[in-house]
Formats: structure tokens, C-alpha cells, sequence
């Protein structure tokens, strides 16, 4: 690219993609290899020594991958990225590097229903605990910081209520303790907010989501933002300490600004596997080219639904920052001034029965357990996505009873309202 700076939409095209130099394709080939051979035996012992970077497995990198991770580390504006099989990869790959049994990390109550089961349930597995602490409140989670905490999560846009976090309030608090905070930007995009840019020091994503964006692969994404000092505490061992894996060598020492991406991928995705697959990659990377159309179009009617819903007399509530009414709003306008999102929930009057009774009366909108597609679904969490928790904690995460969740596509915006109508005269 000649201009020095490009705009995000260039860098959604372009960056990390060049023409094939053997064929001169211009689309980003699907390299569907296992195995990349090797020029000499010398050149295979730095590879493998990291005295060089190049491939050896596709199960630890490939050129298709390779232009995935480039991509979304510019437009996040990190130093480097690792391209995995979810967005629940890149948050297990993203802890393993830096936790230790016995360790835990403080994470903001409201997420995803799936990364509340993963914290809460699976990471006991590996001795990993979680404390929760409320996204509104910045001094909640300094509250539970002790000696053996690592990390602070938070989600940028909390999913499922749509609700944006004060990212530079909770970072102050991190890096005040000397942790990294690690935020999950999949309900954002890094169209909408970069969250390096108010003191994050490791995003994620769900590729399946808003960048990929069609519904039809799975992906996750872990970016480095280069900033955090991995060595001046000593309590990331995996990145301060010599690794005897790699003839005593430590990450951060060798890698600097990006030895969090290095050892995520040589300590993580190396041994424990979860591997994007080369077609995933390139179909994601086609869709993240659309990303800024796609995110101001469901901006735009996903505004335009919340401010129907709102007036509709079978409905309690709206939870869309974008109402300038929004408890969130001001967040909203600091954080995300190009939009508050696709995905907002609102509450039924009706309560649990009336939400089931919605969603199984909607015909435009799909009923099933994701977000981010082109095409506007539905869900009611607390049936669903957040069933396996208690009421109280369906609450704490926004998704009681009576919420529904939407997450609204690009089709026109008179054919989403009219699918709504017609369902809700059914409640």
C-alpha cells in the first residue's frame, strides 16, 4: 500500500495481502497443506529453534492464517495476532499464557453466557479462578485483587444487553496493579471500538461474529497490543523465565513487543491444538473486506429497530446504548461514536413465556445461538445461551427472564420491524 497511513477500510482490504508471488493470484490463497517442507536441515532447526520465523505445521501456522492475523492486528492496531479455531480458543490460549494453578483473574459479570461456563467451570481444570466484579463499577474489581492475580477481562460492548464498558477507567485500575487487561471486542468490531487505544493490553475476538460475518465459519482471534511488561513482575513466568522447550530462551527477552502472540502460539496453540483451519481463515478474511459497510448498516437499523421497540406498548424496555435516553449512552458517545452496534436486548411484559413466544413466532429473523451475521436472529438467553445459570446470575448477566436479544442484520429495516410486529401481536 503506498499511502504510509492508511484508512481502516483500506486496511480491511488490504492489510496483510499481497498478490500470490507464484500464480499472481490476487485473492489470498487457501493454502490446504498439513506440512511445509523445509529448504535444508539447518533451516528446519531454526524453525523449529525460533531462530526463524517461518512454517512448519499448519497446526502452529500457515500462509492463509498468517494474513488473517496480519489483518486484524492492524485494524485493532496491535503488534502481532494469533488466529485460532473459536473465540473460546483464543480466551483459553490467552490465559495458558500467562496463569499458573493456583492463579486467578478478575472478569466483569456481564458476558456471554458460554465464557461465563468456560471461567467458571472449565478453567477449574487448570487450578484457574475467576472473581467477578461488576462492569459499572471500576473499584469492584480492584476489590478483588490479592497476590495471585493475573488479569482483568471485560468485554467492550457486554454481550448479551449491548452495554458499553469505561475500557480506560478498568485499564487505570489494571496497570495500577501491574496486570494486563484483556478485552473481548467481538460485539464491537474494532470498527466501532480499539480497545488498545484506552489502555488494553490484549484483545480478543470470535472471528465467527462481526468479522467474518456471515454465518458460515468459525474462528477466534487473540491480538498483542506490545505494551505490557511481561518480565518487571515476575509472575508471568511462561514469557519471563527461560523455557526449556526452546534451549532455555526467554520469550520476552528474545521477542519483545510481541512475545505474548509468540507464546500463545509455541506454548499454547502448539501443544494444545486448536487450530484454525485454512478455509476458515480465508473465508473470514473475505468477510472482514465488507466489515465497515456491514457494522454502519447494523448500526443504522439496529437503531432504527430499538427506537420502534421502544414505543411498542407489549414491551417493558430497551436496552440500546443508542437511545439517547440510555443510561449507557454517554459511554456510547466516548467510546463508539460511529454506532452503538448490532445487538441489544429488550424486556417483554409478558415476562419468560411471552419472550419464548416471540422468538418462536419471528419468521425474517433465524431463532438460534449467534451473533454477528448479515441476516437479523434472536434468542431469549435465559432458555438458552444463559440457561445453565441460576436466575440471580441470568440477572447479574443481563439476561433475566423476560430479555430477549437481538442481533440485527443488513436487510431493510421496514422488513425487520414488520417481522417484529407481526410476532408481537401473536404475545
Amino acid at each position: 500500500m503506498p499511502n504510509n497511513n492508511p484508512g481502516f477500510s483500506t486496511l480491511a482490504v488490504h492489510a496483510g495481502a499481497a498478490p500470490d508471488p507464484t500464480t499472481g493470484a490476487r485473492a489470498t490463497p487457501i493454502y490446504q497443506t498439513t506440512s511445509f517442507v523445509f529448504e535444508s536441515a539447518d533451516h528446519a532447526a531454526a524453525l523449529f529453534g525460533l531462530q526463524q520465523f517461518g512454517n512448519i505445521y499448519t497446526r502452529i501456522m500457515n500462509p492463509t492464517q498468517a494474513v488473517l492475523e496480519e489483518r486484524v492486528a492492524a485494524l485493532e492496531g496491535g503488534a502481532a495476532a494469533l488466529a485460532v479455531a473459536s473465540g473460546h480458543a483464543a480466551q483459553l490460549l490467552a490465559f495458558h499464557a500467562i496463569m499458573q494453578p493456583g492463579d486467578n483473574f478478575v472478569a466483569a459479570r456481564k458476558l456471554y453466557g458460554g465464557s461465563i461456563n468456560q471461567f467458571g467451570h472449565a478453567f477449574k481444570n487448570f487450578d484457574w479462578q475467576v472473581r467477578w466484579a461488576d462492569p459499572a463499577d471500576a473499584k469492584s474489581f480492584e476489590a478483588e485483587i490479592d497476590a495471585r492475580t493475573r488479569a482483568i477481562f471485560i468485554e467492550s460492548l457486554a454481550n448479551p444487553g449491548g452495554t458499553f464498558v469505561d475500557i480506560a477507567a478498568i485499564a487505570e485500575v489494571a496497570h495500577r496493579h501491574g496486570l494486563p487487561l484483556i478485552v473481548d471486542n467481538t460485539m464491537a468490531s474494532p470498527y466501532l471500538v480499539r480497545p488498545l487505544e484506552h489502555g488494553a493490553d490484549i484483545v480478543v475476538h470470535s472471528l465467527t461474529k462481526f468479522l467474518g460475518g456471515h454465518g458460515n465459519s468459525m474462528g477466534g482471534i487473540l491480538v498483542d497490543g506490545g505494551t505490557f511488561d511481561w518480565s518487571a513482575s515476575g509472575n508471568y513466568p511462561m514469557l519471563s523465565e527461560p523455557r526449556p522447550e526452546y534451549a532455555g530462551m526467554v520469550l520476552h527477552q528474545t521477542f519483545g513487543n510481541i512475545a505474548f502472540a509468540i507464546a500463545a502460539r509455541v506454548l499454547g496453540l502448539r501443544d494444545l491444538g486448536p487450530a484454525i483451519s485454512p478455509f476458515n481463515a480465508f473465508m473470514i478474511l473475505t468477510g472482514i473486506e465488507t466489515l465497515p459497510l456491514r457494522m454502519q448498516r447494523h448500526c443504522e437499523n439496529a437503531l432504527a429497530v430499538a427506537t420502534w421497540l421502544k414505543d411498542h406498548p407489549k414491551v417493558g424496555w430497551v436496552g440500546y446504548a443508542g437511545l439517547t435516553d440510555n443510561d449507557n449512552y454517554a459511554l456510547q458517545q466516548r467510546y463508539s461514536p460511529k454506532g452503538a452496534g448490532a445487538v441489544f436486548t429488550f424486556g417483554l411484559k409478558g415476562g419468560y413465556e411471552a419472550g419464548k413466544t416471540l422468538v418462536e413466532s419471528l419468521q425474517l429473523f433465524s431463532h438460534l445461538a449467534n451473533i454477528g451475521d448479515t441476516r437479523s436472529l434472536v434468542i431469549h438467553p435465559a432458555s438458552t445461551t444463559h440457561r445453565q445459570l441460576t436466575e440471580d446470575q441470568q440477572v447479574a448477566a443481563g439476561a433475566g427472564p423476560d430479555v430477549v436479544r437481538l442481533s440485527v442484520g443488513i436487510e431493510d429495516a421496514s422488513d425487520i420491524i414488520a417481522d417484529l410486529e407481526q410476532a408481537l401481536s401473536k404475545v
